[in-house]
């Protein structure tokens, strides 16, 4: 047997399914607005995790241009069917004029390259498909009631699709409206076949404290579908906000091949009150049936702290690239997310995402030194900054631990006067905080703003420490800029030196709204002005603390 700490994934990655192939099980996961989108994970075992690509990955695959943050990328679903892997899903709030909605996008190798998107004609979100026994293929997802009950009601529809024209048949069935008379958002729907009967896997109660899974049954696939009398099956609702995992919903199921049965689902863990700046993560939860219904989590009823999986393997081969990252303790040597050393992340570290288009867009990685060793971007410095939905020179990666330690080492002898660079705290375009190096014609200012509801407060202004500035003259423009938290205590710091102390409270989406955990990463602007500028990130280092 393997023991694996939860979450499974660290970080904001919500909203997971995952479905099993002839070598092993595969994962995705929400990413709203970053860009590569929609990061693949690869598992024999299911304890031993890698990332192996991101299915939205290239130009022209999708427009994300003037999406706001917390819209784009919601829900994916992940199926593999006679040799094809299928991922549908929708993208939120286009632009005006862009292809949005539900959309299907396939590949043979789940690393990609997957194909460009067919937009499906259907209403709503979080759309799913089933594969039945007869050949049949079933497309079905979740909109608001044109006349509810109760607000906010939500029903799952049901509809025939084509794989091979990508159509949908106009004939439709209701199948949910929603356990709970006056429950809220019956949505992330998945269906199932097990010993004959049909099952109908969604998510109550909203996204917040609310959230939960229920299921039900039927003994034909367009229903009628009865739900289980245990109703909600899995939350922790009932737990109150003190708990260590709240708002536990958004389930999917896979059967291993001995026969047991798994779910994916997300949650969040609270901390310094009702605040999850990691946004929703992952875990894992094992399921057993018992009178033809799914037990999640049996004898616990809740998401256990550590699940084991049996499995003899060690690690799983290959895969050195991977996002999520577990904080160095057993579950490193006994499960987890392989390739996981803290430390620098490299260009090659799959965790760098941007925002709305390709990093390639406006970075490059470094050449390789005379060891091979590539550590660091080349980075364009652009108009944009980061209070605007569209691409500004931004690298980031996910805050993954409540206690983190992370270091930017910059060269910024290419910033114009006018220009500035340095490393953001990032939830949203209205809420982020900065430190960073202002280049003016009497010299670089030290700057750290906090941005709230979309108004800026300098919280720190001066020009660069006299030892800063000597080691420039020794060394070039570089700085080391860091962001470090223990728990909601943020700090800024110049070279290990304090700078300014951030309640990290303000940023998490309690505070803020929205749907997203923090990104730790680096930026650089010119704030409107037309420029040729670059700078460099030399190194980009994060640890667990």
């Amino acid at each position: 047997m393997t023991v694996v700490e939860n979450p499974l994934l660290r970080g904001c990655y919500p909203d997971p399914s995952l479905c099993r192939a002839e070598d092993g099980y595969y994962l995705v996961a929400s990413t709203f607005e970053y860009f590569p989108a929609l990061p693949i994970f690869r598992s024999r075992d299911l304890a031993h995790w890698e990332q192996i690509g991101h299915a939205v990955d290239r130009p022209g695959q999708m427009d994300f241009d003037g999406i706001p943050s917390s819209g784009g990328i919601y829900a994916p679903t992940i199926r593999f069917h006679e040799g094809t892997f299928y991922l549908v899903c929708t993208l939120v709030n286009p632009r005006q004029g862009a292809p949005g909605g539900n959309f299907l996008i396939t590949a043979t190798d789940p690393a990609g390259p997957w194909s460009d998107p067919v937009w499906l004609d259907v209403e709503g979100f979080d759309p799913s498909l089933f594969f039945d026994d007869d050949g049949r293929v079933w497309l079905h997802g979740n909109r608001l009631v044109a006349d509810p009950e109760w607000e906010q009601q939500s029903e799952i529809w049901l509809r025939e699709l084509d794989l091979v024209t990508g159509r949908v048949s106009d004939e439709e069935t209701i199948l949910w409206t929603g356990a709970l008379i006056g429950g809220i958002w019956s949505e992330a729907p998945h269906l199932f076949r097990k010993d004959g009967r049909y099952y109908l896997l969604t998510a109550e109660g909203g996204t917040a404290q609310e959230h939960s899974v229920m299921i039900a049954a039927a003994d034909a696939v367009q229903g009628p579908y009865r739900g289980n009398p245990a109703n909600p099956v899995l939350t922790h609702r009932h737990l109150g906000k003190g708990a260590d995992v709240i708002g536990v919903g958004h389930a999917d199921l896979v059967e291993a091949p001995d026969g047991s049965w798994w779910a994916v689902a997300l949650g969040m863990r609270p901390y310094g009150g009702y605040h999850y700046n990691l946004g929703r993560e992952t875990f894992l939860v094992p399921v057993t049936w018992e009178d033809g219904w799914p037990v999640f989590a049996p004898g616990q009823g809740r998401l256990p702290a550590a699940v084991e999986v049996p499995t003899t393997a060690t690690h799983v081969p290959g895969g050195a690239h991977t996002p999520a990252v577990s904080a160095p303790s057993a579950q490193e040597s006994a499960g987890g997310v392989a390739g996981q050393e803290a430390g620098v992340v490299g260009p090659d570290d799959l965790r760098w995402t941007a925002l709305r288009a390709p990093i390639e867009s406006f970075a490059e990685p470094l050449p390789a030194t005379g060891t091979g060793e590539v550590a660091g971007w080349r980075l364009r410095v652009q108009p944009a900054d980061l209070t605007q939905p569209t691409t500004p020179s931004f690298l980031g990666i996910r805050q993954q631990h409540m206690s983190f330690d992370a270091v930017a080492t910059l060269e910024l002898s290419g910033l114009a006067a006018g220009e500035r660079a340095g490393v953001v705290l990032r939830q949203s375009e209205d809420h982020h905080i900065t430190l960073s190096v202002h280049r003016t014609p009497e010299g670089d200012v030290l700057r750290a703003v906090r941005r709230l509801d979309g108004d800026e407060t300098v919280i720190s202004e001066h020009r660069l420490p006299e030892r800063i500035q000597e080691q420039q003259e020794q060394q070039g423009h570089l700085v080391r800029l860091g962001i470090s938290a223990r728990e909601q205590d943020y700090a800024l710091s110049i070279d290990g030196e304090h700078i300014a102390a951030v309640d990290g409270r303000v940023l998490d989406t309690v505070s803020t709204g929205g749907f997203l955990g923090l990104w730790v990463g680096v930026f650089a602007t010119s704030d409107g002005a037309p420029t040729n500028s670059t700078i460099t990130l030399e190194r980009f280092e994060y640890r667990p603390a």
